[in-house]
């Protein structure tokens, strides 16, 4: 079985914005049921952020969130100590946000590819791929 892509928040932001170049590319990755997708719990607390506060539609943060849960319920990871760690590691590493370097660090840890829409932090470091090349 192929690992799980691990989806950081902006693919899955971008699945409900029609304006983010990345979003035919979300969709698709995100409706392909051969693939395995994996988030983080902190996903859901960024999509809750952009969607529900930034974009005001809370009901539709809600909806979002509950996809993220149901698509990647084989691969949903918590926060623990060792991810705690890793992440301040990878920090220091690459002088990204903890909420970035959480996201390598899992990907590190379970060998798992990162997906990304954030190509000045992760994608230009060689850290994730964009949605297009995950498809």
């Amino acid at each position: 079985m192929t690992a799980p892509l691990l989806l950081d928040s902006g693919v899955w932001v971008a699945t409900v914005d029609s304006d983010d170049p990345f979003e035919p590319a979300s969709r698709r990755l995100i409706a392909a049921r051969g693939r395995r997708l994996g988030a983080l719990d902190l996903t859901l607390y960024e999509v809750a952020n952009v969607v529900g506060l930034k974009r005001r539609s809370p009901m539709e943060a809600m909806s979002l969130c509950r996809s993220v849960e149901q698509r990647c319920v084989e691969a949903f990871v918590r926060v623990d100590r060792e991810l705690i760690d890793s992440t301040v590691a990878v920090v220091g590493e690459y002088g990204l946000t903890a909420y970035d370097a959480a996201y390598v660090a899992v990907a590190r840890r379970r060998r798992w590819m990162l997906v990304s829409t954030d190509i000045r932090d992760l994608v230009s470091k060689g850290l994730a791929i964009t949605p297009d090349a995950a498809v």
